[in-house]
């Protein structure tokens, strides 16, 4: 088992987090998140509304961590920052003053 965990980065888990938060043993699984738009280095990428929803779940929501999401996660919070600037365009009239960042995925 310890050879599956090393595997696909299990076992490494990081606790209390609840909100999608991977492993950092660098497994296979942890591979295919970062081909998916997941991980650590896709969230270097991200604008800053995308930051500031990931702080509204981290400190106000209290979903831990969200240094290190899932592709599925920072999908979710795409769509999240998306929803803001279309309601914001559509309130003003106007695009919302922090621009959207072209996502990249697995590092292209």
């Amino acid at each position: 088992m310890d050879k599956l965990n090393s595997f696909t980065g299990g076992g490494n888990k990081q606790s209390g987090s609840g909100s999608g938060s991977g492993s950092s043993g660098g497994g296979f699984m942890d591979k295919l998140n970062g081909m998916a738009g997941g991980g650590r280095e896709s969230e270097k990428n991200e604008d800053a509304l995308d930051k500031g929803v990931d702080w509204v779940q981290e400190h106000i929501m209290k979903q831990g961590p969200q240094d290190n999401e899932s592709a599925a996660e920072q999908a979710k919070d795409e769509q999240i920052s998306d929803f803001i600037r279309q309601q914001y365009k559509t309130r003003t009239g106007k695009d919302f003053f922090v621009a959207d960042k072209d996502k990249k995925f697995g590092g292209l």
